[in-house]
C-alpha cells in the first residue's frame, strides 16, 4: 500500500512539469515542446521561412530521436547547441539526408532557433541551436527554423561548455499537437 501511495505521489509532483499550459494562440501543429533538465522550452517553427527544416525537426521529434540528447556545445553570450541523437557530441546526424539551405533575411537574435551545419551550406540535418544574444554574423548564412516563445529563462540556465561536462539534456521533445 505504501508503494502504491509513493508511486501516485511521485506522479502528482512530476505532472506539473510536463503539463504546463502552452502559450495562447500557439499553432500547435508547428510548435516544438522541449522538456529539459532545467525546465520547459517552447519554440514556434518558421514554416514560412524553412519548411523542409521545420518538417525535419517535427519528424525527428516524432521519431523520439531528440529524447535524452545533450546540449553538447553551449557558449556564453552566443548559443546553446543540441540535436545530435546519433553520437551525442555534435559529430552525428540522423538517418535522413542532409537538407538544402533555406536561408532568409530574418536576423539571428536572442531566442532565434537556427539549424547547425558544417562549412557546406547544404549540410543541416538534425542539430539546432538557440541564440542567447544577437549574432548578426550568422545572418543569411544559416537557416532560421524557429523562435522561442516560452522558456528563454530555461535556456539561460543551461550549463555552459565546449564541450559541456555533464551536460543538461532535452529529456523529451514533442510536437505540441501530439501532446495528450
Amino acid at each position: 500500500m505504501i508503494r502504491i501511495f509513493a508511486v501516485f505521489a511521485a506522479l502528482a509532483f512530476a505532472t506539473p512539469a510536463f503539463s504546463q499550459a502552452l502559450p495562447a494562440g500557439l499553432d500547435k501543429a508547428n510548435a516544438i515542446v522541449i522538456d529539459t533538465t532545467k525546465g520547459r522550452v517552447i519554440f514556434k517553427l518558421r514554416t514560412d521561412l524553412a519548411p523542409q527544416h521545420a518538417e525535419r525537426i517535427k519528424q525527428l521529434a516524432r521519431d523520439g530521436y531528440y529524447n535524452n540528447v545533450p546540449f553538447h556545445r553551449v557558449i556564453e553570450g552566443f548559443m546553446a547547441q543540441t540535436g545530435d541523437g546519433q553520437r551525442f557530441n555534435g559529430t552525428g546526424g540522423s538517418k535522413y539526408p542532409n537538407l538544402p539551405a533555406e536561408f532568409s533575411n530574418v536576423p539571428f537574435k536572442r531566442g532565434i532557433v537556427g539549424m547547425a551545419r558544417s562549412s557546406e551550406p547544404n549540410s543541416a540535418n538534425s542539430q539546432f541551436f538557440i541564440m542567447f544574444a544577437d549574432g548578426s554574423f550568422l545572418n543569411g548564412k544559416y537557416t532560421v527554423v524557429g523562435e522561442v516563445v516560452s522558456g528563454m529563462d530555461v535556456v539561460d540556465k543551461i550549463k555552459r561548455g565546449e564541450p559541456v561536462q555533464d551536460p543538461d539534456k532535452m529529456v523529451k521533445v514533442q510536437v505540441a499537437s501530439d501532446i495528450k
